[in-house]
């Protein structure tokens, strides 16, 4: 039988449905007789038959009409919020943010799996696992360590061994041992007194990443969780029923505490959760909707299922998967700019990089040969300017691969510390079942991801550092020679005036955000904690300068497209006017002054989504392929034998 969760007020109620041919109204009627009776004051409701009500969905809150068929708009295990007229919105009930998921009710489970065994997982794989793209397995490997580690500490405890956060307390308390009938409660006030963070919840494609993390991180074999315990967890997961998980409330030592016992305590049936069918609900109804039963701590799990670095680690990845996919777009952006300022290809010459042989600096150097001018591409807006008399351009362009060089090597090195963290055991203790004990450590304390990602806020942010000065000389008509702010009839329109305004603010901003948090520490713990990584604020934080440096380059590539309608009827490299297209797809030329933000918010969709970089990749790839080394990509200012009348022709110099 069809059957219905309804919110009222501070209660949530299952109301079973025969004939799903009834109305909304109906519904909302016997959920209110339900309320009503359970309620010795009848819940200050007179008469139910004349209480006016609103019904809307739990998910994405969409109002439902009184006289729609049940069958036409809601399916079976709906969560729904009925609001009272003159209530306000039940303080229980938590709407999504708007724009935040992509995993709305339409979401279905993926049929791919990822298999997991605690070694073999990527930042590009727990990415992927948020956007909903793959559910998760484990490997038959992974579980017969999960049994062995399990069988080990079921020992310990039957043979009365005093092992810490087994049978012990925690932190200050370790030396208080617990007895054995008192084991199941220890670990669940362990995980509901640490649920104590703050702030709003991550979103549910951040959460799947950090319960993708921790399961990744339990199949290593070195937690003592149970299997039916992972079991559940993944079961969860993959019916993407996601806990609430306040994003602040980490010091980053002994690992991320209280987001993890907010993950765990939703698994537990305790809190509030989110699925793509209820939206936000208690945690014990959200289960019962997908067939699941909250979890049973036994001994130590609870302390397995919230010690380690796993919201640092799982955010960081998401950075480094955004800051790599800003970067090669960058490179694009930063190229057009040049070919609508008339800049030289000279300086990316490949003898030069050679003589500083970085692999980020040369990695950008080629991009550029691969966009720009050359017999591959060629360009007639470069070659309007062939005989000009400037010898080099400002550094904003011509040291290109020198600045976004050095981005995609601090990458490459944060991407490499990542990866390896996603693949750690970062319990305590470590459960060594080959060994038949246990050991304190401190592979919890989040130091290493912490500074990498203070590392990446810096090294990103220089992308947007120079991308917005590279904006004001395509807005400023002395270094331009276009007109000033890129619009025609300036006074009576401003164009880019205030765009470029927005792209220094968002720099400024990113200066103040990528002052390193790792750099401080508080003990905590009453100094059995006495150093920590802060780690959950560096992550947190590289993500918002990744978004304004996405933000920036948008803004930047808005203006270049713009510069580039003042030059027709030249037209630039085919990839470059591949990637013209493609803004023109979303925006139109501004050809008097109008809203601007939803552009921006347009071409800061298209960088999200790596269309930029889709546009021009085989464009490089084949420049690449075809290349030879030995020669040099002509350049607009350098030096030929071709008087300006002649018939085009190129000589390379050796």
């Amino acid at each position: 039988m069809p059957r219905f969760t309804i919110h009222i007020r501070d209660e949530w109620l299952a109301v079973p449905c025969r004939d799903t041919t009834n109305t909304i109204q109906w519904l909302g009627l016997e959920a209110l007789k339900r309320y009503v009776k359970n309620k010795p004051d009848n819940g200050g409701i007179a008469e139910v038959k004349d209480t006016r009500f609103v019904v809307r969905r739990c998910q994405g809150l969409g109002l439902l009409d009184a006289d729609d068929t049940i069958d036409d708009v809601l399916e079976d295990n709906d969560f729904v919020e009925l609001a009272i007229e003159g209530d306000t919105m039940s303080p229980d009930f938590i709407p999504c943010q708007p724009g935040v998921s992509h995993l709305t009710a339409a979401y279905r489970e993926p049929e791919d799996f990822i298999s997991l065994d605690g070694n073999s997982l990527t930042s590009t794989d727990l990415v992927n696992l948020g956007r909903g793209l793959y559910k998760i397995q484990l490997t038959p490997e992974a579980e017969s360590k999960v049994v062995q580690s399990r069988d080990l500490l079921d020992t310990i405890v039957k043979e009365n061994k005093v092992v810490y956060g087994i049978t012990t307390g925690f932190g200050k308390f370790a030396r208080t041992v617990i007895p054995v009938s008192k084991l199941k409660e220890l670990q669940e006030n362990l995980v509901r007194s640490h649920s104590a963070g703050v702030g709003n919840p991550l979103s549910p494609e951040r959460t799947r990443m950090l319960l993708a993390l921790r399961i990744n991180v339990l199949a290593k074999g070195h937690s003592g969780i149970s299997l039916e315990t992972l079991h559940a967890m993944i079961q969860a997961f993959n019916a993407s029923c996601l806990s609430f998980v306040p994003e602040k409330g980490t010091v980053g030592a002994s690992g991320d505490l209280a987001p993890l016992s907010h993950l765990a305590l939703g698994l537990m049936g305790e809190g509030k959760m989110w699925s793509p069918k209820s939206g936000w609900a208690d945690a014990k109804y959200v289960l019962e909707a997908h067939g699941l039963k909250p979890i049973s701590l036994r001994p130590k799990e609870g302390l397995a299922l919230i010690n380690g670095t796993q919201m640092i680690t799982s955010l960081g990845a998401e950075a480094v998967e955004r800051a790599q996919a800003i970067a090669r777009q960058a490179d694009i952006i930063a190229a057009l700019t040049l070919e609508v300022l008339k800049g030289t290809t000279k300086a990316f010459d490949s003898d030069i990089h050679k003589l500083r042989p970085h692999p980020g600096q040369i990695e950008v150097a080629q991009r550029f040969r691969s966009l720009l001018d050359s017999d591959h591409h060629p360009s007639e807006i470069a070659e309007s300017h062939r005989f000009c008399d400037r010898v080099q351009d400002a550094y904003t362009m011509r040291c290109c691969p020198q600045v976004h060089g050095v981005v995609n090597d601090t990458i490459t090195f944060v991407q490499n510390i990542i990866n390896t963290e996603i693949n750690s055991a970062t319990d305590n203790p470590m459960v060594f079942a080959e060994r038949g004990e246990t050991i304190s450590g401190g592979n919890f304390h989040g130091e290493y991801p912490a500074k990498a990602l203070d590392f990446l806020a810096i090294g990103v942010h220089e992308l947007a550092s120079i991308s917005e000065r590279r904006i004001e000389r395509l807005c400023n008509p002395s270094l331009s020679e276009l007109p000033a702010f890129l619009v025609n009839e300036g006074g009576l329109n401003s164009g880019f005036m205030i765009a470029h305004c927005t792209a220094a603010a968002l720099v400024s901003e990113n200066k103040v955000l990528c002052h390193p948090s790792s750099v401080d520490s508080l003990s905590t713990s009453a100094a059995t904690e006495d150093h920590v990584s802060m780690g959950g604020w560096a992550a947190r934080k590289s993500l918002r300068v990744i978004e304004h440096v996405e933000q920036v380059l948008a803004i930047e590539l808005l203006a270049a497209c713009q510069g580039i309608e003042f030059l027709r009827p030249l037209r630039t490299t085919t990839p470059l006017e591949k990637v013209y297209e493609l803004v023109r797809s979303v925006v139109k030329p501004w050809i008097k002054d109008r809203f601007m933000s939803p552009d921006i918010e347009a071409v800061h969709r298209l960088i999200l989504d790596q269309k930029v970089w889709h546009v021009a990749k085989p464009y490089i790839d084949k420049y690449q392929t075809e290349y030879i080394p030995e020669s040099r990509p002509v350049s607009p200012t350098a030096f030929s034998l071709e008087s300006p009348a002649s018939p085009r022709k190129r000589v390379r110099l050796e």
